[in-house]
């Protein structure tokens, strides 16, 4: 059954120039592969290793850069911070993909696009390590996006869920997590011997959804000790960072492929950070780039 409606303009905005609200590009700008980087700075680091640069376009944390590697079309965009900024720019890049701007209709015939998306983590288990490279096979956000989402269970893996919950006494007033797995095909593509296939939690925060505690107490002190005992089939969670299960749900429920790799920055578990890490983060934007 097509979904035959007319998308009002308060529900997808368009800029007077045909770009979409957030991320000011227009279809015609739109390329198939995406990278995805936080840092609206680390469009240019990706961008660098481009053969030709077809447009450099920002709006708010929203930097995009399209051109082509190696004589594919290939464009990179920046993020920002947060699994809210993950469902505006996904929402807005499918709608570029799949929405006719002059009809406002769905289009009938589906464009998939794929996103790699290389940001920076830290390691929850002691044999991750500072400049280790960690894909998202499973990502399990804290935020609870995807859960005003109809069809959430049909892209989740509910028996994680579950346990997890079970496992940390998970307390009713927190969002319920989601856990979404990468897509396959991407993380084989990318994936090899020199990245570790983790259980990565997307935090719905930098300080106290990571455990971390500054001047305000935690509401469960005890939560980072319970996720690092968690197992699921005999595999621990591996990492923390912010955005991969809200990218990796919201590409599931529209039919994209997406995947999230992470370089290590912070050892958790013994204190350990490295802010010199942009040699580290270059060696896997090259890493990508060649694999993607």
């Amino acid at each position: 059954m097509t979904d035959d409606r007319i998308i009002p303009a308060s529900e997808l905005i368009i800029n007077e120039d045909g770009s979409v609200f957030h991320i000011h590009l227009t279809p015609e700008q739109l390329r198939d592969n995406i990278i995805f980087v936080g840092d609206p700075g680390r469009v240019d680091m990706v961008a660098s290793y481009f053969d030709s640069i077809d447009y450099n376009v920002s709006s708010r944390e929203f930097h995009a850069i399209g051109g082509t590697y190696k004589g594919k079309p290939m464009m990179v965009i920046s993020h920002g911070i947060g699994p809210d900024n993950i469902e505006i720019v996904v929402t807005e890049l499918d709608a570029l993909a799949n929405i006719d701007f002059k009809t406002r209709k769905i289009k009938q015939e589906h464009r998939t696009l794929n996103i790699v998306r290389i940001g920076t983590s830290g390691s929850l288990q002691e044999d991750l390590h500072i400049g280790d490279f960690v894909i998202a096979e499973k990502g399990m956000g804290f935020d609870g996006i995807l859960n005003f989402y109809a069809d959430r269970d049909k892209v989740c893996d509910l028996e994680f869920e579950r346990e997890f919950c079970k496992h940390t006494e998970w307390k009713e007033t927190w969002a319920a997590p989601y856990t979404v797995d990468a897509d396959a095909e991407l993380v084989e593509r990318i994936g090899r011997d020199d990245m570790v296939r983790g259980f990565t939690i997307a935090a719905v925060g930098f300080y106290a959804p990571q455990g971390r505690m500054v001047r305000l107490k935690l509401a469960d002190p005890n939560l980072n000790e319970k996720i690092e005992s968690f197992r699921f089939n005999g595999r621990p969670i591996t990492n923390f960072e912010m955005e991969s299960a809200c990218l990796q749900g919201m590409a599931k429920l529209l039919g994209h492929r997406a995947m999230t790799v992470c370089c290590i920055i912070a050892e958790r578990r013994l204190n350990n950070a490295n802010t010199d890490y942009k040699p580290k983060v270059r060696h896997l934007i090259e890493t990508v780039l060649e694999r993607f």
